[in-house]
């Protein structure tokens, strides 16, 4: 199928046979890119196919478009990966991570609000957007999923049933020595499905730390550089696509 290099993906919801484009992704389909019936399109579903599609009807309301062709595991990676990153001070940055961990290869970002967290208030619609756009930007078939904010314990308390590698990261001194997050995934034997945990701007407190690897988190290191936390996630997430 040709998957007509730089032109516009858009998100669709599968009906059948037809893939129809709800109001906002109808309204730049019509309006702004003056796309008509007949004109031919490609629509990702946002679970991990791309459909190539001919439109049936198009208002700025709503676009319906049949289904020609479709390409399964669009754009995917051979791993799942759940970034849980505390919020940022400044939504920006915590909203540029969600971009790049996006267009780079992740599955789930889970905003956990930390004891130390500046911010505990966070927007998952505007996130929402954000990865939409990100998505298609990065020629991927799968939007990953905002989860709801919940605090870094509960997340710890709930993790017990997570599969695969768990990998938590901080900066405070332990007794535990942190191997680095490459070493750590090339260890595991279930590398293809990873959660990483990252702080906040002042780092986890100790009990976060201590319950954490009471559960079976491993600690690892992502250098010797302090980082921001937007950027020791974007670097994780690309530690994890790399490997």
């Amino acid at each position: 199928m040709d998957q007509e290099n730089g032109a516009r993906i858009f998100l669709g919801i599968h009906d059948g046979g037809t893939m129809r484009l709800e109001e906002d992704e109808a309204a730049h389909c019509v309006k702004v890119l003056r796309h008509r019936e007949g004109d031919e399109i490609n629509v990702i579903d946002g679970e991990g196919t791309l459909y190539h599609c001919r439109i049936l009807s198009a208002s700025p309301k709503s676009v319906e478009a049949g289904i020609l062709d479709s390409v399964p595991d669009f754009g995917a990676h051979p791993y799942h990966l759940t970034m849980a990153v505390c919020p940022t001070k400044n939504l920006d940055r915590y909203e540029w991570f969600a971009e790049k961990a996006t267009e780079i290869g992740v599955d789930v970002i889970v905003p956990v609000i930390g004891d130390r967290s500046e911010r505990r208030v966070l927007k998952r619609e505007r996130l929402e957007r954000i990865v939409v756009s990100a998505a298609k930007q990065s020629l991927k078939g799968a939007v990953p999923q905002i989860r709801d904010s919940v605090s870094v314990k509960d997340f710890i308390l709930g993790s017990t049933d997570i599969k695969g590698i768990k990998l938590i990261c901080y900066c405070i001194d332990k007794e535990e020595r942190r191997q680095s997050i490459c070493d750590a995934l090339d260890s595991c034997p279930d590398n293809k499905n990873v959660t990483v945990l990252i702080g906040p701007e002042g780092d986890f407190s100790t009990e976060e730390v201590d319950m954490a690897l009471e559960h079976g988190w491993l600690p690892v290191s992502l250098g010797d550089s302090r980082l921001r936390t937007e950027t020791a996630a974007v670097v994780a997430a690309t530690a994890v696509y790399l490997r």
